[in-house]
């Protein structure tokens, strides 16, 4: 398989659309958040889909360079590290969010509210790292 660079662009404007929509919320407090059923799910659906899209991202960049398959989300950001696509900063504030992913999706029944809040804070800081550091690898593999 080929890297199809397209598809790749595609979601990262994809993944900054959703960026820019949780950063519109980052003026609300923790107290806030738990008490606004719409705030939650707004931000929820957000954190799920930024991070489906850096999974999937992750995951195209892996099969069509580097023809790596994966069977785990977490995996996906070690072989990323590994191959030097992401810095080991990087993977590290990222480590654990395959598993934050499957909370969103599977786990919304007992959603934790203070976990949940702290993953939205956390992200707004890392998702752009991400971002960047692709973007930055594209251009250095052939344009982007």
């Amino acid at each position: 398989m080929v890297l199809k660079r397209e598809s790749i662009n595609a979601r990262l404007r994809k993944l900054n659309e959703v960026l820019e929509k949780l950063r519109g919320k980052e003026a609300i407090s923790l107290e806030e958040y738990r008490n606004n059923v719409d705030l939650q799910w707004s931000i929820e659906r957000g954190l799920e889909v930024a991070s489906s899209l850096i999974l999937d991202i992750g995951n195209h960049i892996l099969v069509g360079v580097f023809q790596i398959s994966v069977d785990e989300y977490e995996q996906i950001l070690s072989e990323l590290k590994q191959q030097k696509v992401i810095s080991e900063e990087l993977y590290q504030e990222l480590h654990g969010l395959g598993g934050f992913r499957n909370i969103l999706v599977h786990g919304y029944l007992d959603l934790d509210h203070d976990l949940v809040y702290a993953h939205y804070r956390k992200a707004l800081q890392v998702f752009p790292k991400f971002v960047f550091e692709i973007v930055e690898w594209l251009e250095e593999h052939g344009g982007g």
